[in-house]
C-alpha cells in the first residue's frame, strides 16, 4: 500500500507540475508586445524613407500593387483630387522609376525598404526580358512590367509581393485582366 501511496502522491505531482507549465506557457512573453512595435517603427520608416526618396507623401497617397498574367503594376494614387503637389510629384517619380528600372537600376525600392527586395537582382538581370511602361492615371500614375518569360515573371511577383507587405496595401496576390 505504502508503496501505492508513493506512486500516486508522484502522479499528482507531476499533474500540478504540468499543469502550472501549461498555464505558464499559456501567458504570452513581455518580449512579443516590442515586436508589434518594431513593425509598426517599421512600416513608419518605410513612410518617410518613401516620402524621401520618391518625393510625395505616403500618408497623402496610396500605392497599389497588381499581379498579371503577364507581370504587374505600380499604381500610386492622390488621396485627395486636389492635391496638385502630390499629384505632380507622383506624375514625375513613375516615368522616371519605369526608366530606372529597365536599366536594372532597383537602388530607389532599396533605399525605400532598407533591404535587397526580392525579385530585383533577378528582374537586374533579366532586363531584356521585361518591359517598363509608364502611363498616366486620373489621380496619378502607374508603372507596367510586361514580360512573357516565365522566370522573369516569377521574379516581377515575387516583388510584387514584397511590396504589399511592406507598403501594408492589402492588395490581392490574384492575377488581374490588364
Amino acid at each position: 500500500m505504502k508503496h501505492t501511496s508513493v506512486l500516486s502522491v508522484m502522479f499528482l505531482f507531476i499533474l500540478i507540475a504540468g499543469a502550472s507549465t501549461a498555464q505558464e506557457s499559456a501567458v504570452p512573453p513581455q518580449s512579443h508586445a516590442p515586436a508589434a512595435q518594431s513593425h509598426d517603427q517599421h512600416h513608419a520608416d518605410v513612410n518617410k524613407r518613401g516620402t524621401q526618396v520618391m518625393g510625395f507623401d505616403q500618408e497623402k497617397t496610396t500605392h497599389h500593387f497588381y499581379f498579371y498574367s503577364d507581370g504587374g503594376a505600380i499604381d500610386v494614387a492622390v488621396n485627395n483630387m486636389a492635391d496638385k503637389t502630390n499629384l505632380d510629384a507622383i506624375r514625375a517619380h513613375l516615368p522616371h522609376i519605369a526608366m530606372l528600372f529597365s536599366e536594372s537600376n532597383f537602388e530607389a525600392p532599396m533605399l525605400v525598404h532598407d533591404t535587397k527586395v526580392p525579385g530585383t537582382a533577378e528582374m537586374g538581370k533579366m532586363k531584356d526580358r521585361i518591359t517598363y511602361r509608364y502611363a498616366e492615371t486620373p489621380k496619378g500614375g502607374r508603372v507596367n512590367i510586361i514580360t512573357t518569360d516565365a522566370e522573369a515573371l516569377a521574379a516581377v511577383h515575387a516583388f510584387l509581393r514584397f511590396q504589399i507587405t511592406d507598403h501594408k496595401t492589402g492588395d490581392s496576390l490574384q492575377m488581374r485582366k490588364r
